[in-house]
């Protein structure tokens, strides 16, 4: 499958020249004439149709979330772009908001209740800050993206997921990596497509 997408890949970076100089309406929202900006542009439209994750770096402000909806509206899928800032949240909180819960799961939960990954079905589901995930939190999303799967808190129901995972952080994940902060299988998973937007004093076209 991956062989037969960078393949892909490279036809359309080849093929679609013009989309330098015109870029897609999807890209509406990011104002830039630079020429690296406009060869992003076409990088993304070359990856939109993958289901493969996507890593987007970059300083704080310099547009991932938009990058990240460009994405979800260039892959043409039918469900929602869900976005979902994990700075700060817990072991708990992490599988709460991704996976949901069954009623009774916890104190307080009164009912049972989606996960955000349910709300993305069909579409995309936005992960930012992900270099702030605990070891923990680490394992749980490495195994959505290799195996697919997830279980909500209190239930042993295993669920099946479809959503393109996109995921953005403002953190060098290498040096994570160095410091045993980040793993290193995590990383190569969600590293298969990564752009890396570079500030606006680098980019002042």
């Amino acid at each position: 499958d991956l062989r037969r997408e960078n393949q892909r890949l490279q036809q359309t970076i080849l093929r679609d020249r013009d989309a330098v100089v015109n870029p897609h309406p999807a890209f509406a929202r990011i104002i830039s004439a630079d020429s690296g900006m406009l060869a992003i542009f076409q990088y993304c439209e070359a990856i939109a149709s993958s289901r493969q994750p996507v890593l987007i770096t970059g300083e704080t402000g310099v547009g991932k979330e938009l990058f990240a909806r460009a994405i979800h509206d260039l892959s043409h899928t039918p469900g929602e772009f869900v976005a979902v800032n994990i700075a700060g949240f817990d072991d708990a909180m992490l599988s709460d908001t991704l996976f949901g819960h069954r009623k009774g799961a916890f104190t307080g939960a009164v009912e049972n209740r989606s996960g955000m990954i349910e709300k993305a079905a069909d579409g995309s589901l936005f992960l930012d800050e992900i270099g702030d995930l605990s070891l923990a939190s680490q394992v749980k999303l490495l195994r959505l993206l290799q195996e697919r799967e997830y279980s909500p808190l209190g239930s042993d129901e295993t669920r099946r997921s479809n959503a393109r995972v996109i995921l953005a952080t403002h953190h060098n994940l290498m040096e994570l990596q160095k410091n045993s902060r980040f793993r290193k299988d995590l990383y190569y998973r969600i590293a298969t497509h990564h752009i890396h937007i570079p500030p606006l004093r680098k980019r002042k076209g």
